[in-house]
């Protein structure tokens, strides 16, 4: 790179980056080229991207496959403002020796606060109550009470964890499924690790923390639902895709759980006739859960000490590194 490196923003909607105050520390290392709004074409991401050494990618619905990538011979780095790196196709990545770099842990806390705020919601069916008090309606409509229940949790990760520690908090009882258990990690954050149908059958909620990968995508389908408990509800603040979406629209409508609460969907935004909008006792939020000022910021200073780091030439939180070998 000569002169200052370019790092551009291709699709900061709703706004992220350019809602922290280290936005302005980005500038202080590189000169940064910002979009508001988010591509519309594969033309388009070309056409943004062509100056950039360094591209930001702020918001995973912006997907970057390796018909994009292939045509970015000056793009040096990726750096992905959140733990999740499924928006960009990491072979192709690799390949052109692009390093790419997440964020891991920084938001934890905030995403578990959230996927429980999702979870008391659910079970206090509290947007149906607030709809309920609006129209001038007093329901009776009973809730759930979480104290001394069982909560399962998919993915033992750092939000996983966080996710563990604070259901403790509130007197819920913690069995976890990983694909990488660690008893210490289980020890310390006061969970038991079970197989997965047992959890699914036990659990009185379940709450997913897991990447999304081709083993994660659709884990959570038809026959796991069958599994679940008709009482239970299913917190998704992962990827929507490791969720069978039409089995859970199916499962909703049959009244087989007591509901569900979603973050995250197959489709961003969702479409207006999508019919998990119609479905009873259900929780809907934008990908949001790391939607605070604080949450912003924590991303945002994350890109940037990748960035810095990456150009200081010690990368540091790169997802892959055969790229550096």
């Amino acid at each position: 790179m000569s002169g200052r490196p370019v790092v551009v923003i291709p699709g900061d909607f709703p706004p992220m980056v350019g809602r922290s105050r280290y936005l302005d520390d980005l500038r202080q290392i590189a000169d940064v080229i910002i979009y508001h709004d988010r591509p519309q074409s594969i033309e388009e991401k070309r056409r943004r991207l062509e100056p950039a050494d360094i591209l930001l990618n702020s918001r995973g619905a912006v997907q970057f496959t390796s018909e994009v990538i292939s045509e970015l011979p000056k793009l040096k780095m990726i750096a992905v403002c959140g733990i999740g790196y499924d928006a960009i196709h990491l072979p192709s990545a690799t390949a052109a020796g692009i390093v790419v770099s997440n964020i891991p842990g920084k938001t934890a806390v905030v995403v578990a606060e959230h996927a429980l705020a999702l979870m008391l919601g659910t079970a206090r069916r509290l947007p149906s109550m607030t709809n309920d008090v609006r129209s001038g309606h007093w329901s009776g409509n009973l809730g759930i009470s979480l104290a001394g229940r069982q909560v399962g949790i998919i993915g033992t990760g750092n939000i996983g964890c966080q996710m563990a520690r604070i259901c403790r908090g509130i007197g819920m009882n913690v069995f976890a499924w990983s694909f990488h258990k660690d008893d210490q990690k289980a020890a310390e954050c006061g969970f038991r690790y079970v197989d997965l149908d047992e959890l699914l059958q036990t659990s009185d909620a379940v709450s997913l923390h897991v990447r999304l990968t081709d083993q994660t995508r659709g884990m959570i389908g038809r026959r796991e639902l069958n599994l679940m408990k008709p009482t239970a509800i299913l917190v998704n603040t992962a990827r929507g895709p490791v969720v069978d979406t039409q089995a859970l629209v199916d499962t909703l409508r049959s009244g087989h759980l007591f509901g569900a609460a979603l973050d995250v969907y197959d489709s961003e935004p969702v479409p207006v006739d999508h019919p998990l909008l119609q479905c009873p006792n259900l929780v809907l939020t934008p990908h949001s859960a790391d939607q605070t000022q604080e949450g912003l910021d924590l991303l945002t200073l994350g890109c940037v000490e990748n960035i810095k780091a990456f150009l200081s030439g010690h990368p540091i939180n790169v997802v892959n590194p055969q790229v550096q070998r």
